[in-house]
C-alpha cells in the first residue's frame, strides 16, 4: 500500500522529459511531503478495508511507543483501541463509514504500548479508484488530551474564585462562547435564528444549544439546561455537547439519544453531587418535495417547545413524563411530532426566560405568559421571534438572574420571496 501512494506522488511527474533545473527542486519537495506526513502534528493511519494497517506516521508512533514493524502488516486499526472504543468502533463507526464513506470529529481512545491511555478525535476517509470502488481507509487522529486538562483547570479556578475575581471573570466570558457554537448550519429551506443571553459575567451558566447535519440529509438539534453554574456546570455541559452530537451520529433516534446521556453523565458522575442536566433533543427531516419539514421531539425534564403556527396560533409541544438527564440510571424519555408547514415556527428556550421576574411586582414571568406572548406574535419567522423575546428579556432589565438561550427554527412561508 505504501508503493501505490508512492506511485500516486510520482504518477504526477510522468508526462514530458524533466530538465535538471527540474531534478533538484523535485526532490526537494518529495522530501518536504514525506517529512510533513512523518512529522505532523497529528497521527496519520492508512488501513486496508479490513482495517489492517498499511501505514503509519512517525507522530503516531511516539504517542503510542511502538515501533514501525510492530503494527504494520500485523495489527488493525480496532487493536489499538481500547476494550470500549473497539466495540463503539465495530458497531457503529466502521458501518457509519461504509455508507458515508467518511466520519469526521469522533473521540475514541487508543492504548499505548505501555498500556496507557490517549484520547483522541477520529477522521476517516475511504479514498476510491476512478471508478468509485473503495480502496483503502485514511484516518487522521488528533491528541485530546488537552481537553481532559481544560476541565481540570477549570476546577481549579471555580476553588480559587474568591481571591481571583477579576481573572475568574475574564475566563468565565471566554469559556461561556466557546460552549455555544459558533454559527449554526444553514438547512436548506429553513430560517434559523438563536440568541444567548448573559445574566451574569462572573460566573458560566449550563445552557446550551446546537444545530448540526447528519447523514441522509437530515439535522439534529438540542437546547439544554444544566444544574447549577460555574465550572462545575460547565464541564457538564461540555460533556452533554459533545455526548449529544456523537449520539446522534451513532443512532439519530431522539429518545435513544437522550438515554446514552443519561447513560454517560451516570457514568462520569456515579458518587457525590448529582451532575444532571434538562434536554430537548430533535430531528429534522425534509418532507417530500422539500416543503416543510418532520420533526421528532424527545423531552429530558426540559420546558416544553412552542409552535407559532402560520395561521396565527401558537401552542406547547409538550413531553409529559420526560425524565431530568443523568439523575436515576434508567430514565425515561417521552417523543412527540410534528410537521412544520410553510410559515410554522419553533421555538426552543431554557427556564431563564420563564422563571425571569418581571418588573412590575417581581413574579415571575411564567409559560403561560411566554404562550400568550407568542399567540400574540404568531404567525413570525424564526428571526422574528427570536427578535421579539430579545426585545422582551432587555425589558426585563437588572431581573434575569439566569442565562437563557433561545433557539427558533421556522419554514418560510411560500408567499415569502413575492
Amino acid at each position: 500500500m505504501a508503493d501505490q501512494d508512492g506511485d500516486e506522488r510520482h504518477g504526477s511527474w510522468a508526462a514530458g522529459d524533466r530538465t535538471r533545473e527540474q531534478e533538484p527542486l523535485s526532490v526537494l519537495l518529495e522530501d518536504s511531503a514525506e517529512d510533513l506526513y512523518e512529522n505532523a502534528p497529528c497521527g496519520y493511519l492508512s488501513t486496508l478495508l479490513d482495517g489492517q494497517i498499511a501505514k503509519v506516521n512517525g507522530t503516531l508512533l511516539r504517542w503510542l511507543g511502538y515501533r514501525r514493524e510492530d503494527l504494520v502488516g500485523r495489527r488493525h486499526f480496532s487493536d489499538l483501541l481500547t476494550i470500549g472504543g473497539r466495540l463503539y468502533h465495530e458497531t457503529h463507526f466502521s458501518p457509519l463509514l461504509r455508507m458515508q464513506g467518511e466520519v469526521s470529529g469522533i473521540a475514541l481512545e487508543l492504548k499505548a504500548a505501555d498500556g496507557t491511555r490517549l484520547p483522541v478525535l477520529v477522521t476517516s476517509t475511504v479514498k476510491q479508484d476512478s471508478a468509485g470502488n473503495p480502496l483503502l481507509i485514511r484516518t487522521t487522529l488528533l491528541d485530546a488530551r488537552d481537553r481532559r486538562a481544560y476541565e481540570r483547570e477549570l476546577l481549579r479556578a471555580r476553588q480559587e474564585a474568591d481571591h481571583e475575581r477579576a481573572r475568574l471573570q475574564r475566563l468565565t466570558t471566554t469559556l461561556q462562547r466557546t460552549l455555544l457554537p459558533p454559527a449554526l448550519v444553514p438547512v436548506p429551506g429553513l430560517d434559523v435564528a438563536a440568541h444567548f443571553h448573559f445574566a451574569s459575567s462572573d460566573e458560566v451558566g449550563g445552557d446550551f444549544y446546537d444545530l448540526f447535519p447528519l447523514a441522509a440529509g437530515r439535522w439534529g438539534f438540542f437546547m439544554g439546561d444544566v444544574r447549577g453554574k460555574g465550572a462545575d456546570a460547565a464541564v457538564v455541559t461540555s460533556l452533554a455537547r459533545y455526548t449529544l452530537r456523537a449520539a446522534a451520529v451513532s443512532d439519530p433516534v431522539p429518545a435513544t439519544v437522550l438515554a446514552n446521556l443519561n447513560t454517560a453523565l451516570n457514568h462520569e458522575f456515579p458518587d457525590g453531587e448529582p451532575r444532571f442536566c434538562t434536554v430537548i433533543f430533535g430531528l429534522l427531516t425534509p418532507e417530500r418535495g422539500d416543503v416543510g419539514f418532520h420533526v421528532v421531539l424527545a423531552g429530558g425534564g426540559h420546558p416544553p417547545a412552542v409552535l407559532l403556527r402560520a395561521d396565527g396560533s401558537a401552542d406547547h409541544l409538550p413531553t409529559p413524563g420526560g425524565q431530568l438527564v443523568g439523575v436515576v440510571a434508567d430514565a425515561q424519555f417521552t417523543t412527540t411530532t410534528v410537521n412544520l408547514r410553510p410559515g410554522d415556527t419553533l421555538l426552543l428556550y431554557t427556564d431563564g426566560l420563564t422563571e425571569a421576574r418581571t418588573p412590575y411586582g417581581g413574579e415571575r414571568y411564567g409559560e403561560e405568559a411566554l404562550l400568550a406572548f407568542a399567540r400574540a406574535l404568531a404567525p413570525t419567522s424564526a428571526h422574528g421571534a427570536v427578535e421579539a423575546l430579545t426585545t422582551l428579556l432587555d425589558s426585563f432589565g437588572g431581573e434575569l438572574d439566569d442565562d437563557t438561550a433561545l433557539l427558533a427554527m421556522g419554514v418560510p412561508r411560500l408567499d415569502a420571496g413575492q
